[in-house]
């Protein structure tokens, strides 16, 4: 493995024909020589989090969406966090952005922890040497993330907002319609 892209956004290229992954834009959260895993940003499900996880309420708000995070444990909720309190996170990605433990349906535990918070279900995971392959067949497209990126609040944006930022033929890219074969 040449670098770690955790903490990095990596946006799914034309090259990628899986539905799972078109156009998405995935946060690497972690990424080792075991394989790595993510949660795709622009995935907001129909459910919102009062309904689906009405217990985590008090992180997300009641009329949040839930997020597809991804193909793998799609039953699985993982909350990413901005934390106040990095201590408290069961896990860091960054400095203060990390994953919020087996504390998230404790308020009291959490209590001024935590600027702000999205649920998800399910994540992205790659084994060993697979997402190294990927890159190698220029199926993503590596970027570091701005904080409101990763908590935006225009997901069906996001694929094309980033590629623009980035600029030069990834801002063309950004203007390509979908292709109306792979979904």
């Amino acid at each position: 493995m040449a670098e770690s892209l955790r903490g990095k956004l990596i946006l799914a290229s034309p090259v990628l024909r899986d539905p799972n992954f078109v156009r998405t834009v995935v946060l690497i959260a972690e990424h080792t020589d075991e394989g790595a895993m993510g949660l795709v940003l622009n995935r907001p499900a129909a459910s919102t989090v009062g309904e689906a996880v009405p217990d985590l309420s008090w992180l997300a708000g009641d009329e949040e969406p839930v997020y597809v995070g991804g193909p793998v444990a799609e039953t699985a909720v993982i909350v990413l966090a901005e934390f106040d309190r990095p201590e408290l996170a069961g896990a860091l990605v960054d400095d203060d952005l990390g994953f919020i433990g087996s504390d998230a349906d404790d308020p009291e535990a959490l209590g001024g922890a935590i600027r702000r918070a999205r649920v998800f279900a399910g994540h992205a995971g790659w084994g060993p040497g697979q997402l190294e392959d990927e890159l190698a067949e220029e199926a993503w497209i590596i970027e570091p993330p701005k904080r409101e990126e990763i908590f935006t609040l225009e997901p069906g944006d996001l694929w094309a907002a980033v590629l623009r930022r980035k600029g030069q033929r990834y801002a063309l890219l950004a203007t390509m319609p979908p292709d109306p074969s792979v979904n």
